[in-house]
């Protein structure tokens, strides 16, 4: 009865915030997480703890399902050059940055210790993205490639995940091996989204006429499939994605009913707004949590650390963009790779882009997910500094990045018709 009170308790206070940051036009997540910190302080409350089991299996699946969904196929097929750089290049390149920076800045920090905070903070956060650039009137193009990178990037970052924490285990580091093991999990994923979108497309051709039925298996599907894909070890995320999409394109093709698919978003953004705003909260509040495992005379160092890490992650971030950005005007000028100008960045969507790249809730759930002990019993090195530094960075992207980007946005007089040169 306390936790069914606790969560009670939380929803309130996120459906009541959200509603004040809506009257004073401030991005919902940046209150929500404010919030969650204060709540966290709270000396009658029992520790929160954040399950990485549970962002993984409850909140992530119907999150990206949703964000895929809406997506636009086209534009996403037209920015697929973009996407992909910044969902898999510019993931290993800031794990590396971030690493460097660790192993020199952090004392006593081991270079497979060093590559673990860089895996656990190399990926943007799809959820943070969508939820702080809605309603800024950033051009298509551009949401576009912020959702597609942050909807595939959490892959490539799993990846890096799972073999950094390989070797702090004692486990060599084989590249051939970790290329194979990402190509698998890569297309592992998108064969199983594709193999359960046609299944869940048979299904409700046959069952469209009963609302309920359809309902259901359109809201369970997103779970079945991130279940099964992880069943199969192959990539959760990407199959999501790929049954977001695909079950978006069939919606076009009349396999479910107009009446249905209305019914469906208004369901959808009931459940989106309230596991969103949940999810903003429970990062404030695992905040206090974390700060009172770690001793108070590093509490201030490990803040400074993540301040770097943060600075660190957005030059690297800054620096390939604007390198994509020459690569396409490139490519476009000698007629390469079918690159059309509707896909060239310009100036301002690059700094957009650029300064859009907050971490958020899959980075949290990673960090928290760390072992706590090695395969001989042993406690796992640096975990307490490098979950409370992953944290910071979270906080210091979706506060710092998130409070100026709609200022940044209004700067550069973006707006969704503005054309890219």
């Amino acid at each position: 009865m306390e936790n069914y009170s606790i969560v009670i308790f939380i929803l309130v206070i996120m459906i009541g915030l959200s509603a004040v940051a809506d009257k004073i036009k401030l991005p919902y997540p940046i209150l929500l997480i404010i919030a969650g910190i204060g709540i966290g302080f709270i000396p009658m409350l029992p520790n929160i703890e954040l399950n990485s089991e549970i962002v993984f299996l409850i909140f992530l699946p119907p999150l990206l399902y949703d964000a895929a969904f809406h997506i636009s196929f086209n534009e996403f097929k037209a920015n697929i050059n973009t996407i992909g750089t910044l969902s898999i290049s510019l993931v290993f390149f800031t794990a590396l940055g971030i690493a460097a920076v660790a192993h020199y800045m952090i004392e006593g920090m081991a270079w497979p210790l060093s590559f673990v905070l860089g895996a656990i903070l190399s990926a943007t956060d799809a959820v943070a993205a969508m939820s702080i650039t809605k309603g800024l009137g950033i051009s298509n193009n551009t949401n576009t490639i912020l959702e597609g990178e942050s909807l595939v990037n959490d892959a490539s970052a799993l990846v890096v995940y799972r073999f950094a924490v390989a070797a702090v285990t004692g486990t060599a580091f084989v590249f051939w091996k970790a290329s194979l093991e990402f190509g698998i999990l890569m297309v592992g994923g998108f064969l199983v989204g594709f193999v359960m979108m046609r299944v869940l497309g048979a299904i409700l051709s046959r069952v469209n006429h009963n609302p309920p039925v359809t309902m259901g298996f359109l809201l369970l599907m997103p779970f079945v499939t991130y279940l099964v894909a992880e069943q199969l070890h192959v990539s959760g995320v990407i199959a999501v994605v790929t049954l977001g999409i695909g079950i978006s394109y069939l919606g076009k093709q009349k396999v479910v009913k107009p009446e249905l698919r209305l019914q469906s978003k208004g369901i959808w953004d009931v459940i989106v707004f309230l596991l969103n705003g949940l999810i903003f909260i429970l990062i404030g509040l695992q905040f206090p949590y974390i700060a009172k495992n770690i001793p108070q005379n590093d509490i201030y160092p490990y803040v400074g650390y993540a301040f770097v890490i943060t600075l660190v992650a957005l030059t690297i971030r800054i620096a390939r963009v604007f390198l994509q950005q020459l690569n396409l005007q490139k490519a476009f000028q000698k007629k390469k790779h079918k690159i059309t100008e509707n896909v060239l960045l310009d100036f301002k969507n690059s700094l957009i882009i650029s300064w859009s790249g907050m971490r958020g809730i899959v980075s949290l759930a990673i960090a928290i997910g760390l072992p706590h002990t090695l395969g001989d019993g042993s406690p796992f090195p640096f975990r307490s500094a490098i979950v409370f530094i992953s944290i910071m960075v979270v906080l210091f992207t979706l506060i710092g990045q998130g409070l100026t980007l709609p200022w940044l946005v209004k700067k550069l007089h973006i707006n969704s018709a503005s054309p890219v040169k």
